[in-house]
């Protein structure tokens, strides 16, 4: 059987008997795909340093009848996010990326868009500057997911933000769908500010590299993360666990 061959992005790797990785890689091609490394601990011509997570790699491996995981056979490194310093806060960023991608991205199924969108921000998370490309990344999965609420009207009433008497303010809340105005906004709502809802529409019509100049620390957009995160576990119906990474950062 001919090996198959894509660009993918290493996604997780754990363990296998002796010296296999069970590797779970997100492919242009094919969308998600499992397989196994075999000896890929000891193998350091097929696969070097390409197994690290969120590796751009081109992937080579194949199905087997009746099997459901793929058999990787080697892998050649494009681009390694291991090329520049690791620290903490880039280390929890980047695997932020790698778990939304491996709770939202069902098996087997192909999503250029969400690719094409993984690969631009990780491109802008080489640096130090990771709040923009992280809210950036969140936002369009979100989008692309199909969960995105309407920014400029409530979901209760339908009235326009713009013509609430009270002002142009919006409220959320972790076990509803959506934005409603101050009138019908539940106990223990959040508001999503102005601005964020601003920031928010600007990067739905612009590439992530045009707002790389910006000076982003981690306050600018907050309430716009905590919103999405919120709707993001509640589709998948688990808590992710580097949200609790990013947390701790406090720049």
């Amino acid at each position: 059987m001919a090996l198959k061959e894509s660009e993918a992005i290493v996604l997780r790797t754990y363990p296998l008997r002796e010296s296999d990785l069970l590797v779970t890689l997100f492919t242009r091609q094919e969308g998600k795909v499992k397989g196994v490394a075999r000896a890929a601990m000891k193998s350091r011509r097929r696969f070097g340093g390409a197994l690290e997570p969120l590796t751009y790699v081109r992937a080579f491996y194949d199905d087997r009848e009746r099997q459901e995981l793929a058999r990787l056979d080697s892998c050649e490194v494009i681009e390694s996010p291991m090329a520049s310093e690791v620290s903490y806060p880039r280390a929890a960023a980047l695997a932020h990326v790698a778990e939304l991608l491996d709770e939202l991205m069902p098996d087997r199924e192909a999503s250029d868009a969400v690719f094409r969108l993984s690969l631009a921000v990780l491109q802008e998370m080489r640096g130090q500057k990771l709040w923009m490309p992280l809210t950036y990344f969140e936002l369009w999965m979100t989008r692309l997911m199909g969960f995105l609420p309407e920014f400029s009207e409530c979901v209760v009433c339908g009235r326009s933000f713009e013509d609430n008497p009270d002002g142009n303010r919006a409220f959320y809340h972790a076990l509803a769908d959506g934005l409603v105005c101050i009138d019908d906004k539940r106990i223990a709502s959040s508001e999503l500010s102005t601005e964020s809802r601003k920031i928010a529409a600007q990067m739905l019509r612009s590439r992530v590299s045009e707002f790389a100049g910006i000076d982003w620390p981690k306050a600018v957009c907050a309430d716009l993360r905590k919103f999405l995160l919120q709707i993001l576990e509640r589709h998948i119906e688990k808590k992710l666990v580097t949200a609790g990474m990013l947390e701790k950062i406090s720049y």
